[in-house]
């Protein structure tokens, strides 16, 4: 079989609206040794996507590459390994990390430009070539569109709950709305035996994270003070870890949600009300609180995810809300801006009869 010279792909002539969003057939680059080639089969969105978009993401908007190739997160398969890989074969099954240069430890500033569809072009393309070392072999069990909302959203939620602190067997833990993380989040600490409760505005969401191992859920329509219910719940306590993806709008009622010595995990900032500053320095002080800012996670956690995925298959099984083709992506950035998912969205980039490699 030939190997492509060329692929389709979207992108944008310029940022501002996710109506800018167009396709376009442009030249494949020369595998370098190091490289390896994939066709992508799916790709999942995150919020991070309709900022870049809309140009809100970052301090007065990130500098991205012209015509920006959009989305972080894919899996797809190899067709093609450069001279010097040795890792991979054709046919393997792949995800690519976030942050391409994130091997292992603490993320620096170099390897921070490699985060994919931000400071780099992005996944949402037929076939793209990626470093050997970037690369994530998917768990046998999931198929290529489950795959494709693991590198943002489950390793976030990975890393949250896994790192200095990590989760365990009765701890309590509370996340915020059921977005990808938060789902991955309630998954997760469930698994590890941890009590978890879950937030949202919707009576029918909140029953699909109690089936997915919720043991309280709180309604912050009806309970506008949801701390104070969230201490009601552990007796006076509070948590032991908060998945904060709301960040200003959420923080300071996370702050007294948590328990002395707690950790509170900052990886979003879906709500846009402004905190007082004091309160939370001083609620952080006088707690020993630890806040702790996430961005995503390193290969080598991601394999480390990855074993706990194939050790629990079925609680942890990603959470998919709907699937759009590629030539609907636009429609999936819409679906994705009326929050009215639970879950991941996914683009089915390729079309597959074997999802699954058993």
């Amino acid at each position: 079989m030939s190997l492509p010279t060329q692929t389709t792909q979207y992108h944008f002539p310029q940022r501002g609206s996710i109506y800018n969003l167009k396709q376009r057939v442009v030249p494949l680059p020369k595998l370098k040794p190091t490289e390896v080639l994939v066709k992508t089969h799916a790709v999942s969105l995150q919020y991070r996507d309709l900022m870049i978009a809309d140009k809100t993401y970052g301090s007065a908007s990130i500098q991205t590459p012209d015509e920006l190739v959009p989305c972080s997160d894919m899996s797809g398969e190899v067709l093609a390994v450069g001279e010097a890989v040795e890792q991979w074969e054709v046919g393997d099954r792949v995800c690519a990390n976030f942050t391409l240069d994130h091997v292992y430890g603490d993320i620096n500033p170099q390897a921070g430009l490699t985060a994919l569809g931000g400071y780099a072009h992005g996944v949402l393309t037929k076939y793209r070539t990626f470093p050997a070392h970037s690369l994530v072999a998917i768990p046998a069990h999931l198929s290529y569109e489950e795959a494709a909302t693991l590198p943002c959203a489950a390793l976030t939620a990975w890393n949250a709950l896994h790192g200095p602190v990590s989760v365990k067997a009765g701890d309590t833990v509370l996340v915020l709305g059921t977005g990808g993380v938060s789902i991955f989040g309630l998954q997760f600490a469930a698994a590890a035996g941890a009590t978890v409760i879950a937030t949202s505005s919707s009576n029918a969401k909140l029953q699909i994270a109690k089936r997915l191992g919720a043991t309280h859920v709180i309604n912050y329509t009806t309970h506008p003070n949801w701390e104070k219910e969230v201490s009601r719940l552990t007796g006076g306590r509070g948590v032991d870890h908060v998945l904060e993806v709301g960040g200003p709008g959420t923080l300071e009622r996370s702050m007294k949600a948590v328990r002395y010595g707690g950790s509170i995990h900052l990886i979003g900032f879906l709500a846009q009300t402004k905190a007082t500053l004091a309160s939370i320095v001083g609620r952080a002080v006088f707690r020993n609180v630890t806040l702790r800012g996430i961005i995503v996670g390193s290969v080598a956690s991601f394999h480390e995810m990855n074993r706990m995925l194939e050790a629990n298959p079925e609680c942890t099984r990603p959470v998919i809300d709907k699937v759009f083709a590629f030539d609907d992506a636009v429609k999936a950035y819409e679906h994705l801006r009326s929050q009215k998912h639970v879950g991941k969205i996914v683009i089915r980039v390729a079309e597959s009869t074997l999802s699954t490699k058993l």
